[in-house]
């Protein structure tokens, strides 16, 4: 990369989440526990989604693809960390560390554009159920998905590279157990370009999503206003609870990277940082899964069906 040439720095330290023993032993069990658990939960949804032919429906081939962006994004960032804590080494590559925030904004943008292509399906089968088949067709999901895969990598490419024509002179230590835009504070170049684009940039492509699942369920909420039994309305709320829940957990959580410049604690962004990339992917197949009957029948059935086949 062209910020390779201009800078002296070779690697990068990551400081990670503590630097007591003691501390540091306990997070290394519990960030394995947690990634082992999201990796088992999201690629159990994936496979329940894709063996039970119930489960064909638009609604969940979008779930399938968050469970999938989810694993990646986990694994982007956990396993370096305990890598390094293995080996007893806090260091990364310079151009490994561009390589993983890459990835991360990628999968970032990705459960922001997922999360808004999930609320417009809800919002077609409450509002226009009649039209549903000839709306949601393969071919519009395919269009989503593919879209929203490729706006997610050029907005990411267009934030490495801005970052990359920056030199890095001395100061080489990230605050953070991962690279993220944060790396933008350890520059000896002027940033104010890159600190005006990204958060821009980052600003509409949060909010573009925010207003899109917001708008769907408005119009959710006004057609089950309609809706004269009480129990049709608690149907249709319950429904989309699973997504509701997702999407307050994910706007919650997720300001670090669209606010390079933030003015908060080291502590605040530390927190929001692993709730972020660690915690919200982990709780996502369990969020959807307990929720949902037609989720919780088809991993019931998928292992009944290994059970049944490990015996004979």
């Amino acid at each position: 990369m062209s910020g390779a040439n201009q800078s002296s720095v070779s690697k990068f330290i990551l400081l990670g989440l503590s630097t007591q023993p003691q501390q540091r032993q306990l997070l290394f069990v519990l960030f394995l526990s947690m990634y082992l658990a999201t990796v088992l939960g999201n690629l159990l949804i994936i496979l329940a989604i894709s063996t039970d032919s119930w489960l064909h429906t638009p609604m969940y081939f979008f779930l399938s693809n968050l469970s999938f962006v989810d694993i990646c994004f986990s694994s982007t960032t956990i396993p370096k960390t305990l890598a390094n804590h293995i080996l007893e080494s806090q260091t990364i590559s310079f151009s490994g560390c561009f390589m993983q925030m890459y990835f991360v904004i990628v999968f970032a943008y990705m459960d922001n554009f997922l999360l808004a292509v999930m609320a417009y399906d809800p919002y077609v089968a409450v509002c226009h159920p009649l039209h549903y088949t000839t709306m949601m067709t393969h071919q519009l999901c395919a269009l989503l998905i593919a879209g929203s895969w490729v706006i997610a990598n050029l907005n990411s490419l267009l934030d490495i590279l801005l970052i990359a024509r920056l030199s890095f002179c001395a100061q080489n230590t990230i605050p953070h157990f991962f690279c993220d835009v944060s790396l933008l504070k350890l520059s000896c170049s002027d940033t104010y370009l890159n600190d005006m684009i990204i958060l821009t940039e980052g600003t509409l492509i949060m909010i573009t999503p925010f207003v899109c699942i917001l708008a769907s369920y408005i119009h959710i909420i006004l057609a089950v206003l309609g809706i004269p039994s009480t129990k049709g309305k608690w149907k249709v709320f319950f429904t989309c609870g699973s997504h509701l829940t997702v999407v307050l957990l994910f706007y919650g959580t997720n300001t670090l990277y669209f606010n390079p410049a933030s003015s908060h604690s080291a502590e605040t962004d530390t927190v929001s940082t692993v709730m972020y990339t660690v915690v919200t992917p982990m709780l996502n197949p369990f969020i959807y899964s307990l929720r949902n009957k037609d989720m919780k029948g088809a991993l019931r059935k998928m292992i009944v069906i290994e059970g049944f086949s490990d015996r004979y």
